[in-house]
């Protein structure tokens, strides 16, 4: 699952125009003096990591690789791609074989899809421990992210990212509620039976964490008073310091709010059907 038409921002360092409105940018680079060999050798690796992403402001897909690639800290390089533009699909097209992100370019080597991205990085890196450790632990968490990559779409299109958007409870239909009620039980279930470890839902902060981090935006923007099982997880999310970049770089960007043109365009279909 991904965003076609969606945006994000990027890290601050210097900028390379695209034709059309693209940018790539460069900022996550990584000092080499004092690292052993073998150290050196995995950040050189690493840094030569593009991830192209949309909007930060409401591009839940792009945030999830992202997320848990600052979080443990692998350095990349930012791709950034406006959505939601006439030239969104023109400018997708140069870098993703699916015309949506989040996208990984690894040297040449082209990743798609968020589980992908992830499953990638964990056989790269498996000193990152993007999955638990522990078989049983391991199979719960490659379950509940899966569930999260396919489902709760009536949560997702009920409650959409919106990291600009003034917290205030929002009820979700019939549907959307029974899907939310299975989030929460899911969250409490690994936190019960693996979260001892630390905040997250297996302790350590894993692939399934990055999974359900734009989740986590929406129970905290719509979802009103949290039981304090859910509240507590959510605040542990937003506390990491890659959470807490993105909400800083999704306040920077100077584009209006996601879906404000369609409403100001709806609003005036209706007033001349008034007059009409």
């Amino acid at each position: 699952m991904r965003e076609p038409h969606l945006a994000s921002k990027r890290t601050r360092s210097f900028l390379v125009p695209q034709t059309g409105g693209a940018t790539m940018t460069f900022g996550s680079k990584v000092k080499r003096l004092g690292l052993r060999r073998n150290q050196h050798q995995e950040r050189s690796i690493l840094a030569e990591f593009t991830l192209y992403i949309g909007n930060k402001c409401f591009s839940s897909w792009s945030l999830r690789p992202w997320v848990a690639m600052k979080q443990l800290e692998i350095p990349f390089e930012e791709g950034f791609v406006r959505l939601r533009t006439p030239q969104t699909a023109a400018n997708l097209a140069k870098v993703s074989p699916t015309g949506l992100v989040p996208v990984l370019n690894h040297n040449g080597r082209i990743v798609w899809e968020t589980l992908a991205i992830l499953e990638y990085l964990a056989d790269l890196y498996p000193g990152k421990k993007l999955w638990p450790e522990d078989l049983g632990a391991r199979q719960l968490a490659r379950s509940v992210a899966t569930e999260m990559h396919s489902g709760f779409r009536e949560v997702r299109y009920g409650w959409p990212m919106n990291l600009r958007r003034p917290k205030s409870h929002k009820p979700l239909d019939a549907e959307g509620e029974a899907q939310r009620a299975r989030i929460e039980a899911i969250w409490r279930r690994c936190r019960e039976q693996y979260g001892d470890g630390g905040p997250f839902l297996f302790g350590h902060f894993t692939a399934a964490d990055a999974m359900y981090a734009p989740v986590v935006t929406r129970f905290d923007t719509y979802g009103g008073e949290l039981a304090p099982v859910t509240r507590a997880y959510v605040d542990a999310v937003l506390a990491t310091p890659a959470m807490r970049h993105w909400y800083a770089e999704a306040a920077r960007e100077p584009w209006p709010e996601p879906g404000r043109t369609n409403r100001i365009e709806r609003g005036r279909v209706s007033k001349l059907r008034r007059r009409l």
